[in-house]
């Protein structure tokens, strides 16, 4: 007897989408959101089995937004794998996809831009000029087509996650916003998309990423002086095989403001580049 596979219904354009979100909504239930890029793992997925213990209902969407990439980046080598990210929704049993093209997002005169001031300064946003700038547009209008009752984002990419939560306050966009543990490979590497651009060799140097961030973060936990043991973090990744760094910083989980000491909540966070790759990773400060 043949097994039937789970139908995923899918829409591309906000007309159907919100027809689509009036009938999850007709029974009062909780519906949760999970925007991304595509080319899904099991970082992904995560944030998928999350929502489906917070919510009722689980919506995903999966849009490669072309204002957030600059005009060096990988917008057209980005990875898409649509029948198999279908294939791995479905089988999760998510309720609604939404796969709008550029067009869909972006229609003829578009001019808005949503811009975080502040939380989106330095880290990231000093080596990606509007990068934030297209996170915070995409992610305004993501929120507001859907109107879920809780979005969640990885804390990989803290710095986002510290973006969309501040536009959400600011705007007064009624969905909560909820970070989930970065999903790591068994020795340690950050799962994303990107890492399908990694040579076998590069792949052997990857994890020393997250391993001197641990280390960094226990020193300055221990009481080493923030600037030196982050200086020294440089040093040791590009020992350790990686082309280049763009940071290694200590900051306020909250506020994203430099730390001046140990508190609290407080993060270590870096990027660096190997190959084609670059790779983003941060842990608290036990």
């Amino acid at each position: 007897m043949a097994v039937s596979r789970p139908v995923l219904k899918i829409v591309h354009d906000v007309v159907s989408l919100r027809r689509c979100m009036q009938g999850l909504r007709s029974s009062n239930q909780m519906i949760a959101f999970v925007p991304t890029m595509g080319a899904l793992h099991a970082g992904h997925m995560a944030l998928v089995e999350r929502a489906k213990a917070l919510a009722d209902k689980v919506v995903v969407s999966i849009f490669v937004n072309p204002t957030q990439f600059g005009p060096d980046e990988d917008l057209a080598a980005y990875p898409h794998q649509g029948s198999r990210d279908r294939a791995l929704l479905a089988a999760a049993d998510v309720d609604l996809l939404y796969m709008p093209d550029a067009l869909a997002m972006y229609p003829e005169h578009f001019q808005t831009e949503v811009r975080v001031s502040d939380v989106s300064q330095g880290l990231c946003g000093a080596h990606r000029a509007g990068h934030f700038d297209g996170v915070a547009t995409v992610v305004t209008k993501l929120l507001l087509q859907v109107l879920p009752d809780m979005a969640l984002f990885g804390e990989k990419d803290f710095q986002q996650l510290t973006v969309i939560k501040r536009l959400v306050a600011d705007l007064d966009i009624p969905v909560g916003i909820i970070g989930v543990p970065t999903v790591r490979e068994d020795d340690g590497l950050a799962l994303s998309s990107r890492n399908a651009y990694l040579t076998e060799d590069e792949r052997v140097v990857a994890p020393s990423l997250h391993r001197e961030l641990i280390a960094v973060a226990i020193d300055i936990a221990n009481g080493s002086d923030i600037k030196e043991r982050c200086a020294r973090a440089v040093d040791d990744l590009l020992g350790a095989g990686f082309t280049a760094v763009d940071y290694v910083e200590a900051r306020e989980a909250i506020t994203l403001s430099p730390l001046a000491g140990h508190g609290p909540e407080a993060r270590v966070l870096a990027s660096a580049l190997i190959g084609a790759a670059r790779l983003i990773d941060n842990v608290p400060v036990p």
